[in-house]
Parts: C-alpha cells; sequence; structure tokens
C-alpha cells in the first residue's frame, strides 16, 4: 500500500477527480458553493476545474439553473465499462435479426445526458449517408428522440425537452405533443428527413424489468423503403421485436 502512494501522481488530477467524485455521490445537481464548500478548493480554481471538466463533458453545467451534474462523456464511458455495454450486448443479437430481415441500416440508441444517443450502428449493403455514427446525439425530432420524448417524464429529460424545443414554432410543439401521445399508445414512432435528406426513421422502444424505456431500435433507409404507419408490414414486425426484446429484458406492462 506504501508503495503505491510513494508512486508520482499528478496533484491536479487527483484534484479534478475528487470534485467528479464529489457529484457523482449526491442524488441532486450541485450548486457551485457547495462544491467549494465540501471540496475547500480555492474559488479561483475550482472555476478552472469546473470549466475544465464541462468543456470535456465530464461533468454539465445547466444553462438554466447553473448546477453541475456528471456530463455525458463520463456517461458514455461508465456505459462501456458496465450497464450499457450489458445492454448493447444484450440487445445486438436482435439488432442483427432486424437488420437482416429489413435489409436496412438498423441503429441502437440509449439515454444519457444530452439525449438520446447512437451507441450501435448495423450498416445496409447500400452505403447510405445517414448523417450519423456512433457516440452522434439525436434530436428530439428524429424517431427516437420522439420515442423518449413520449415516454420518459423525469426532470433529466424534461431539461433536454426544453433545450430541444427552443428553436421549434409553437405550432410544432404542439404537433409533437400529439405525436408523443400517439406513440405512448402505438408503441412505435416514424421521422422523415431527421437525419439527413431524403431519408426517413421508424424506431421501437425497448423497456427494462422496470417497464422503464432502457433504449430504441431504429430502423433507417429512403424514405420509399421505410414505414410511416403502424399497420404497415415492417412495422408490425418491429412491434412484435419490440415485444420479444423488452420480455428478454423482464418487462411485464408496457408491450
Amino acid at each position: 500500500m506504501s508503495e503505491e502512494k510513494n508512486k508520482p501522481q499528478v496533484q491536479s488530477l487527483l484534484v479534478g477527480f475528487s470534485v467528479v467524485e464529489l457529484i457523482s455521490k449526491t442524488s441532486q445537481p450541485m450548486k457551485f458553493n457547495d462544491i467549494h464548500h465540501y471540496t475547500q478548493i480555492t474559488k479561483s480554481n475550482l472555476y478552472k476545474y469546473l470549466n475544465t471538466l464541462t468543456s470535456l463533458g465530464i461533468l454539465y453545467r445547466d444553462p438554466k439553473t447553473t448546477l453541475y451534474s456528471l456530463g455525458s462523456t463520463l456517461i458514455q464511458y461508465g456505459m462501456n465499462a458496465l450497464n450499457k455495454e450489458d445492454i448493447i450486448n444484450k440487445l445486438t443479437p436482435f439488432l442483427q435479426q432486424i437488420n437482416l430481415k429489413t435489409k436496412e441500416t438498423t441503429l441502437l440508441s440509449v439515454w444519457t445526458q444530452n439525449g438520446p444517443m447512437i451507441a450501435k450502428m448495423i450498416h445496409s449493403n447500400l452505403g447510405l449517408n445517414l448523417g450519423g455514427q456512433v457516440g452522434t446525439f439525436l434530436p428530439i425530432h428524429s424517431a427516437a428522440g420522439k420515442l423518449f420524448a413520449a415516454f420518459l417524464n423525469d426532470p433529466m429529460s424534461q431539461a433536454w425537452k426544453d433545450t430541444e424545443q427552443v428553436n421549434l414554432t409553437e405550432e410544432e410543439i404542439e404537433l409533437l405533443k400529439e405525436e408523443c401521445l400517439t406513440i405512448t399508445s402505438q408503441n412505435i414512432s416514424f421521422a422523415k428527413e431527421s437525419l439527413a435528406p431524403s431519408i426517413s426513421s421508424a424506431a421501437i422502444p425497448i423497456f427494462n424489468y422496470n417497464d422503464e424505456i432502457s433504449g430504441s431500435i431504429i430502423v433507417v433507409g429512403f424514405e420509399k423503403d421505410i414505414p410511416n404507419q403502424v399497420d404497415q408490414e415492417i412495422s408490425q414486425y418491429l412491434l412484435a421485436k419490440a415485444d420479444e426484446i423488452s420480455k428478454a429484458l423482464g418487462a411485464n406492462n408496457k408491450m
């Protein structure tokens, strides 16, 4: 143990990590003054640490409340290390099945601090430019974005919704609300040109053992090849797969 302590260490990195560790152990986002109180780092230095950690995505600073919480980069690291990686591994065989059936590019998205993010992608043979890749965050008007907007109602997701809706007109916001109501009853979402011109998508929710949405599988392709109504053959296939996958994760009531 003493040998480990005597090894050369970067003090500033240790201090920065202590800030991250403090925020990670709290159940609510933290004020600057509270972080200062618990860490006893001088305010001038604390500003530098927080600005650096925020710029790297390790921490997230809410522009409205100015409160600090864990950021998307750290969540992605954790996702790769444990929880989400487990989900990705479990869902990859289903993703492959859907890709083979539809012959379209198939994506898996998961929820992060900054909204739904592409976590896995299986391409079609067409080599489409979808305007996204693994790590891309999906907008609220995308098929997956609408799903998460429909099924998530916690403060974090509400903050994301508020941010995403800033550039929408009142008419577009009302239309989105109506779509979300439809999505919660049909369990499928559709979108046109949300990622790239002439590209459409259909998305299904994946629920976990708490009957909470834990991910979304998205089929993406040219508009003529992607369903836009719930009663179409591919839509019905996707709904059946959503039910199968959710049950495999222990879901009971959603589908």
